[in-house]
């Protein structure tokens, strides 16, 4: 997805975080649980891959961060300024530690100084901070996610114009010119599309 998509998001005029997705998944909506995981298991998974986590044990990791956001959810509160992905972060982080621990206990191959050393090492990264270029992948794949799931919502034209106006950052004379609509329409188009995907991933996305 265009780097364009970051700035627009960083741009727009949100308020406080919404939590529609959050708000169902704690009623127990079966639909949004499942929309929540399709958004948010891919990062998941990568978080543990990068913490040098094989594919059998990745798996189990996301298992339990799963199960554990399903108990906790409805102790979260965002605060301000803050992201969902960050409190989801803390609690992967935990069940990494703890998947450590295990080997560090058990005395597996990885042996007891690996295990230790991974462990100091994972409080350092902060993923919402991070410049590496696949992390920085990883957030564009993330909301190329949120956006194809919010897209069925929107009219043709809506589409088109919040796209040209927030991903391909053409300007708003040209694209009210171009589509025959008036400035403020695509403004509104605009703000439209990233309300819904702030509403859609439980948080300000950037």
């Amino acid at each position: 997805m265009p780097h364009n998509v970051h700035m627009a998001i960083q741009e727009s005029s949100f308020g406080s975080t919404s939590s529609d997705l959050i708000s169902r998944v704690r009623a127990r909506d079966d639909d949004a649980w499942r929309r929540l995981v399709d958004l948010y298991g891919p990062l998941v998974i990568y978080w543990c891959r990068r913490s040098r986590l094989d594919s059998s044990d990745a798996a189990d990791v996301v298992q339990e961060v799963f199960a554990s956001v399903a108990g906790a959810i409805d102790q979260y509160q965002a605060r301000e300024g803050g992201r969902f992905r960050g409190w989801l972060w803390t609690i992967t982080r935990n069940k990494i530690h703890d998947h450590f621990r295990r080997i560090e206990k058990q005395g597996q191959a990885v042996g007891g100084t690996a295990a230790h050393q991974r462990i100091a090492e994972l409080p350092d990264y902060q993923p919402d901070e991070s410049s590496d270029a696949e992390d920085q992948q990883q957030l564009s794949q993330f909301l190329h996610r949120a956006l194809e799931v919010v897209r069925v919502e929107f009219e043709e034209n809506t589409w088109k114009a919040f796209w040209r106006a927030a991903i391909d950052g053409d300007s708003t004379s040209d694209i009210a010119a171009d589509m025959g609509i008036s400035a403020n329409g695509v403004r509104q188009a605009k703000s439209r599309v990233l309300r819904r995907l702030r509403d859609e991933l439980g948080e300000d996305p950037l």
